[in-house]
């Protein structure tokens, strides 16, 4: 039987009726223009109870939904973080759902971004079979989703897999704390702050990319990349190092079958896993790197969808 999956972003909500085979029926996406709190958590409630009606139109009875949430989905509460909305610092989106939705019937699933990545990808993406995969988002910031023995890691209070504060390098800078250490080095701002402060020691006068310097966005910095740029080159180069040794440590620490990249960056990344597995042999446990497969998301932007969908699925079969 068919479900709603819903995936929330900073920018936009996108939603579908997925059904068991894993297609999507039909979807709309929504953009969240500037939206914050309660208003965020209406417009969610307004998508859901018109995907419900539109389901209903065609003889569909829906029982079941999931959401994708960009931050901290609390199992045990159904409160959520969520970093880039504003006053989604503990926000009752479950008990919002549950009294704003038309059908009171309805069982509701949320979890966190990085957790519907990976499910998504295990269940119609490029880690199906595998009982033992990470998915690396990498975009505006950087997080993992991990399965492991066919579950997703939570940790106790639903935080794991928050690897952009993994600590990749010494001394400890105050410029860490808002993001951690990963995160600043080789997210997609992360690369855009590396290449801004390189541009202010005064070591790559040449680069074009002092022209943007004010505008810059990582896909300028991929294009320069592309154009041969030296301090381009550089910048995606640290990149490279900083996600080798990610992935060499998520190796060592889980030993996965696989590791799917995806997210904003990966994207123009993708023709850098060659260079960041070598980087990654440099670091990891050597048995478990030979094992390992780093593949780019086969769902791309709609991983998140697939999912909640995945989500919301299983619900329905409890």
């Amino acid at each position: 039987m068919p479900v709603i999956a819903l995936d929330l972003g900073g920018t936009k909500l996108a939603a579908a009726l997925v059904d068991e085979d894993g297609n999507l029926l039909f979807t709309e996406t929504r953009a969240l223009e500037q939206r914050k709190g309660s208003e965020v958590g209406k417009l969610i409630s307004r998508q859901a109870n018109m995907f419900v009606r539109k389901a209903e139109q065609e003889n569909i009875k829906v029982t079941a939904l999931g959401i994708c949430v960009p931050g901290i989905a609390h199992a045990k509460t159904g409160r959520v973080w969520a970093p880039n909305i504003p006053g989604w610092d503990d926000y009752p989106l479950l008990e919002e759902l549950q009294n704003q939705l038309e059908k009171k019937n309805i069982r509701i699933k949320l979890d966190s971004d990085r957790a519907c990545y990976i499910l998504g990808e295990v269940w119609r993406g490029n880690a199906r079979g595998c009982s033992d995969a990470i998915f690396l988002s990498v975009g505006t910031g950087i997080g993992a989703g991990i399965i492991c023995n066919n579950q997703v890691l939570r940790g106790a209070h639903d935080i794991a897999g928050a690897i952009g504060w993994m600590g990749l390098n010494l001394p400890f800078e105050e410029k860490y704390i808002s993001c951690g250490c990963f995160e600043y080095n080789s997210s997609g701002e992360g690369i855009v702050k590396v290449t801004k402060e390189w541009i202010a020691s005064n070591h790559f006068k040449e680069s074009n990319l002092t022209e943007v310097a004010t505008s810059m966005t990582a896909r300028d910095v991929f294009e320069a990349y592309e154009r041969n740029d030296a301090l381009a080159i550089a910048v995606i180069n640290n990149a490279v190092e900083y996600w080798g040794m990610a992935v060499a440590n998520l190796v060592s620490l889980f030993n996965p079958e696989k590791i799917i990249f995806g997210g904003g960056v990966f994207g123009p990344a993708l023709q850098l896993l060659d260079a960041i597995y070598e980087e990654a042999k440099k670091w990891a446990q050597p048995i478990s790197i030979g094992q390992v497969q780093l593949l780019g998301s086969a769902l791309g932007n709609e991983a998140g969808l697939y999912g909640a969908g995945y989500l919301a699925l299983k619900d329905q079969t409890k």
